[in-house]
C-alpha cells in the first residue's frame, strides 16, 4: 500500500496534518471452499499483496467522517450516538462501530478518514477488508485492544446483524489469520484452523486476479436466495429424520452426505444441487490441502477448476461476464486451476498460473474476453498477486 497516495487525498479531503495515521487491510482470495462458509463448512484461503488502506486523524469529539475513493458523497455519523442502518456502502463501517458498543466498549474518539481499495470491488471480500481496516483504525483511536477472534467476530456480526448479509466467516477469518505462503484451512463450524506449507513439489505458481470490468453489489444480488436455498434442502431432511430446528438454525453441515442422499428426492431440483454443491465442494477442500501439502500445485489446480464448475452448474452462480471469463480462464495454456470469487455475481475471477506463460496468459485472457464484452475493453483489470500476512499476522 501506498501511504504517501493515502497521506495526498486524505489532505485534499481535511488539509494538512501532522497527526496522520494509516491503517491496512489485505484483500483475500478462496481458491477451495466456495459458498459453503454459511453452512459452516470447510474453507481455504490466502491473504493477498493488496488491500484496503485507511488514513485518518483521531477527533475528540466522536464524530466519524469517512471518504471513499470508490463511493461518492462523505459519510458522517458519531460513535456516541445509537446507530441505524442507511443502507449506503458506509453501513459496513457503522456496522462495525454498533456491535462495538453491544460489545460495552468506551469509544469517545471518532477519526477523519480517506478510504481506499488498491483492486476493484467484487470477489476480493472488500467489504470485510474495509470493515476490518476501520476496526483497527477506531480502536486505535479508543486505546482498544481486540484479539484476532474479537476482530474476525465483530466484523462478521457487522454484516450479519446490521447489514443484513447471510455471509459465512470466511472472509474476515481469511483477512485476520493468513500466513504469508501458507494455504490456511479453516472449519467454519468450530472455528479450528490450521496454515499449510506447501510440499516441496516442482512447479512454481502465481496468483492472477481478473475482474470482469463490472462492479456487483453483494446484498442487492441473489446470494442470499442461494442461503436460503441450502438451508431449506437441511430443513426438508431434518423433517424426515425427526429433527426440529429454527430455519435459522439450520445448517447442511449438520447433516451426513448419507441422509441428504435418501431425501434429496423429496426436496426440489434447485435445493438438491446447492446441496450436492456443499458435500462436493468440502471434499475438494480436503482433497486440496492434501495436495498443497504434497507439493502438488497442478492436482490442487484441477481441484480448483472443478470448483468453478460445480460453482456454475450446481450452485448455479456466475454472471455472463464471470462463466466467459472461467472459461477462458480454464482453456488458457499455463493456467492450472480457475474459478470465480465472491458471490459469484459480477466481480472477479481467480487463476492459479505457471510464471512461465504468464505475459502470454495475460495476453490471451484480454484479448479472449473483450473480443466477447468489448464494451468492458478499458474496464477488465488483471493483476498479479501473491500471498501475504492477514492483520493478525501482521501485528505479531
Amino acid at each position: 500500500m501506498d501511504y504517501s497516495y493515502l497521506k495526498q487525498h486524505y489532505i485534499k479531503h481535511y488539509g494538512e496534518s501532522d497527526c496522520i495515521e494509516y491503517s491496512y487491510c489485505p484483500y483475500r482470495i478462496c481458491p477451495l471452499g466456495a459458498h459453503v462458509d454459511h453452512q459452516h463448512g470447510l474453507v481455504t484461503g490466502f491473504a493477498l499483496n493488496y488491500g484496503i488502506g485507511i488514513a485518518y486523524t483521531v477527533n475528540e469529539d466522536g464524530l466519524c467522517q469517512v471518504v471513499s475513493h470508490n463511493f461518492p458523497q462523505r459519510k458522517r455519523f458519531s460513535v456516541k450516538e445509537i446507530l441505524e442502518r442507511k443502507n449506503d456502502w458506509a453501513d459496513y463501517i457503522r456496522g462495525a462501530v454498533k456491535i462495538l458498543q453491544n460489545n460495552n466498549y468506551n469509544l469517545k474518539k471518532g477519526i477523519n478518514a480517506y478510504i481506499f481499495g488498491e483492486l476493484p470491488i467484487g470477489g476480493l471480500s472488500s467489504s470485510a477488508a474495509v470493515i476490518l481496516s476501520f476496526l483497527l483504525a477506531i480502536c486505535k483511536a479508543n486505546d482498544i485492544k481486540l484479539t484476532s477472534k474479537e476482530q474476525i467476530d465483530i466484523a462478521y456480526k457487522s454484516e450479519t446483524e446490521f447489514v443484513g448479509m447471510s455471509i459465512g466467516m470466511l472472509d474476515q477469518s481469511c483477512e485476520v489469520l493468513s500466513e504469508k505462503n501458507k494455504l490456511l484451512m479453516l472449519d467454519t463450524n468450530t472455528g479450528e484452523y490450521k496454515t499449510i506449507e506447501k510440499g516441496n513439489g516442482d512447479k512454481e505458481y502465481k496468483f492472477l486476479v481478473v475482474h470482469c470490468g463490472a462492479e456487483r453489489l453483494l446484498a442487492a444480488s441473489a446470494y442470499n436466495i442461494r442461503v436460503d436455498e441450502c438451508k431449506a434442502a437441511a430443513f426438508i431432511v431434518n423433517s424426515y429424520l425427526g429433527i426440529y430446528k429454527k430455519f435459522k438454525d439450520t445448517y447442511l453441515r449438520d447433516l451426513s452426505y448419507e441422509d441428504f442422499i435418501k431425501y434429496k428426492e423429496n426436496m426440489p431440483t434447485n435445493f438438491q444441487k446447492r446441496a450436492l454443491h456443499f458435500y462436493s465442494e468440502n471434499d475438494r477442500v480436503k482433497k486440496g490441502c492434501e495436495a498443497w501439502a504434497k507439493g502438488d500445485i497442478v492436482q490442487f489446480g484441477k481441484l480448483v477448476t472443478e470448483s468453478g464448475e460445480s460453482s456454475i452448474k450446481q450452485y448455479e452462480a456466475g454472471s455472463k461476464l464471470l462463466i466467459d471469463l472461467y472459461e477462458i480462464m480454464v482453456s488458457t495454456e499455463g493456467v492450472y486451476g480457475a474459478r470465480f470469487m465472491g458471490g459469484g455475481f459480477n466481480g472477479a475471477c481467480l487463476a492459479i498460473i505457471n510464471p512461465e506463460f504468464e505475459k502470454t496468459i495475460i495476453e490471451n485472457i484480454r484479448t479472449r474476453y473483450t473480443q466477447l464484452h468489448p464494451e468492458y475493453a478499458d474496464k477488465v483489470g488483471l493483476f498479479i498477486c501473491s500471498s501475504e500476512n492477514g492483520i493478525g499476522a501482521m501485528n505479531k
